[in-house]
């Protein structure tokens, strides 16, 4: 079933059909072919499947059709292990919803609740969050429970491994019990299906793929090395096969923080990713690997499970993963969206139990490789610091197309001046030309509030609010970017 047969069959507004091609849906996947009919059927669903399979936009393109708009309080709840995801799953369902005005908030730890709260205030269709803070907000009566409509739990098998398992059962029981729940998982251990037997109504059963066919566009291989030396074959390796982006995994922080330091020195441009750094740091850093600022990130295992970049071509295993089940997470990381990968292993003599067990795992014999020669490294040293001379060439965010149709207004009143989203509402339908369904999201903050306009009427509604009152008054008006809050 591709997007117009979607369309067809399920009546798809204007709005979403509009975003699903701006946003490059021009086939469903097969994870998406499976999840779309049975939500649009209100069917509760137990959906196995790897990650990089598809399966936002499998739970988010049905329910973002199906929401009332007008509606204040939340009616989805998502819940997802970490905080990363949390941001990226509020991103990819807002871009879905744009156009039909959803707004989605986003929930987690090491931001402040007062922040946090002061959005859920406002309308909000879709609350995304982990489980500890989602608990949190609504133990302070900041999230209404009682219109919910859907649950969305993804990752549930990293929620169990993180020990967050009970936070999301306490979750669930203060929802109301005709809700619609879909669970997404890449393994089904017996908690998760004793979570799936105690609050869902006969779900029904998806699996989607396998280890082995996920694997199918991998190259993997090994190299034996000393622990001592293993630095010294990371950049031999990095000079041999020259990716154009590459995830290095290790085990700890300070691994971390110590590789990355060497590896600058060395020429590479790379950033870190670890559950140590602040929040803003570590959503900035995937931001600027998603848009070639760099092309190395060094990372623990925070990176290994769920972030969305299609184009990485290499992982590299500095230190053994933890489990088997780490090792396969790791490197799904490449070999995404059609395109080939590579994983790279560095295996140390006291280490080969582990690997054989990954090899059991995944029912795959990795190939041991030898070190590059001294003449093939430098041959590849010199045409990388050719390339280094070069300033990255930036990709462009998914979401910019969509952003670039939307003109954002900021007008300097909000809560303390008692501005009021139906305020900016009239004073906009009131320009000759402008109709509401030229008006976006309307975001109130205390000393200043923000519109989205649709379409071609930004520059029309600019200038006419520059003359005309709000509230009774004529108010500074700019124009600003989508990062500017």
């Amino acid at each position: 079933m591709d997007d117009q047969e979607l369309s067809k069959q399920y009546g798809l507004s204007q709005e979403i059909k509009k975003a699903l091609h701006d946003l490059g849906y021009d086939t469903l996947t097969e994870v998406q072919q499976a999840v779309i009919p049975l939500v649009f059927a209100q069917k509760d669903s137990i959906v196995q499947s790897q990650t990089g399979s598809g399966k936002t936009a499998a739970f988010a393109i049905p329910i973002c059709e199906k929401l009332v708009i007008e509606q204040k309080k939340p009616q989805v709840l998502v819940l997802t292990p970490t905080r990363e995801l949390a941001v990226q799953l509020k991103q990819e369902i807002s871009n879905i919803g744009r156009f039909k005005r959803i707004r989605c908030a986003a929930v987690f730890g090491r931001q402040r609740m007062e922040t946090q709260r002061r959005e859920l205030q406002q309308r909000v269709h879709i609350v995304v969050g982990t489980p500890g803070r989602m608990l949190d907000h609504i133990e302070r009566g900041n999230i209404a429970l009682d219109e919910i409509q859907y649950l969305i739990i993804d990752e549930a098998d990293k929620m169990l491994n993180m020990g967050f398992i009970e936070q999301v059962d306490a979750v669930i029981k203060g929802l109301p019990e005709n809700r619609l729940t879909l669970l997404f998982s890449a393994t089904m251990p017996d908690k998760i299906q004793r979570i799936c037997e105690k609050h869902m109504k006969d779900p029904v059963k998806i699996e989607i793929e396998s280890k082995q066919l996920a694997f199918d566009a991998i190259h993997q291989v090994y190299y034996e090395i000393e622990a001592g030396n293993k630095f010294g074959l990371l950049t031999k390796i990095l000079y041999l096969e020259r990716p154009e982006s590459c995830i290095v995994f290790c085990n700890l922080r300070d691994t971390v923080d110590l590789l990355a330091d060497k590896l600058k020195q060395k020429g590479f441009l790379c950033g870190t990713l670890h559950g140590g750094m602040e929040q803003i740091d570590r959503l900035d850093s995937i931001r600027d690997f998603k848009r070639g600022r760099f092309q190395f990130l060094v990372a623990t295992d925070v990176a290994a499970r769920g972030l969305h970049i299609d184009d990485i071509s290499l992982v590299i295993n500095y230190d053994m993963p933890a489990d088997e089940e780490s090792y396969v997470h790791r490197i799904g990381r490449t070999g995404r969206a059609g395109h080939l990968g590579a994983a790279v292993t560095l295996v140390t003599y006291h280490e080969y139990k582990a690997l054989q067990a990954i090899e059991k795992y995944i029912d795959h014999t990795i190939p041991r490789v030898e070190p590059p020669d001294y003449e093939t490294v430098e041959a590849g040293k010199q045409i990388f610091a050719k390339r280094a001379q070069k300033a990255p060439v930036l990709k462009a965010d998914i979401s910019e197309k969509l952003n670039k149709q939307i003109t954002r207004l900021r007008i300097n009143a909000g809560k303390k001046s008692k501005m009021r989203p139906g305020d900016i509402l009239g004073a906009i339908t009131a320009i000759e030309g402008v109709s509401a369904e030229n008006i976006g999201i309307i975001t109130i903050q205390d000393t200043c509030s923000y519109v989205e306009i649709l379409g071609d009427k930004g520059a029309l509604v600019m200038q006419a609010l520059l003359k005309s009152k709000i509230k009774g008054k004529i108010h500074t008006i700019k124009e600003v970017g989508f990062f500017c809050k």
